[in-house]
């Protein structure tokens, strides 16, 4: 963490007192991707809390991570209108193509995947998001054109 990052969580806790605990870890991850070790540990410290409660805070909501995420995150929806227009396929296909499950990132550091529950766009199923892009109506043969463009 460099020592710009550690003021601003100094003075949020400060200010807000636990309350503002998600907000410094949603800081934490906007400046490095993830929630190192280092930065829990920060986050306690500065805020007079366990750990362990900042490790349960940042296991419960799933906008946090605990590892770090390559350059192109990619996330697979998983809702209904996806599942029942084929992205369980796209998954696989996705994993086949890279080499990676689920929760992991690829070798190179270029692609993590993620399985999400909902995209919120249920009129192009089967969709995918890579960053903030969204890619819909999707097909097998799609794929590798996707991934290409990221690579």
């Amino acid at each position: 963490m460099n020592e710009l990052l550690k003021k601003e969580l100094i003075q949020l806790c400060k200010k807000e007192g636990k309350s503002s605990l998600i907000p410094a870890l949603q800081m934490v991850q906007r400046d490095l991707g993830y929630l190192s070790k280092e930065s829990i540990q920060f986050v306690a410290e500065t805020l007079n809390m366990p750990v362990s409660e900042i490790y349960g805070v940042a296991t419960f909501y799933n906008q946090f991570r605990l590892n770090p995420v390559g350059k192109h995150v990619i996330k697979v929806c998983r809702g209904t209108a996806c599942h029942v227009k084929g992205s369980g396929q796209l998954l696989s296909l996705i994993e086949n193509e890279l080499g990676l499950k689920v929760g992991e990132t690829t070798r190179d550091k270029i692609f993590s995947l993620e399985a999400v529950a909902c995209l919120g766009a249920c009129s192009i199923a089967p969709v995918i998001m890579i960053d903030d892009k969204f890619f819909g109506h999707l097909a097998a043969e799609d794929i590798p054109k996707v991934l290409n463009q990221y690579r």
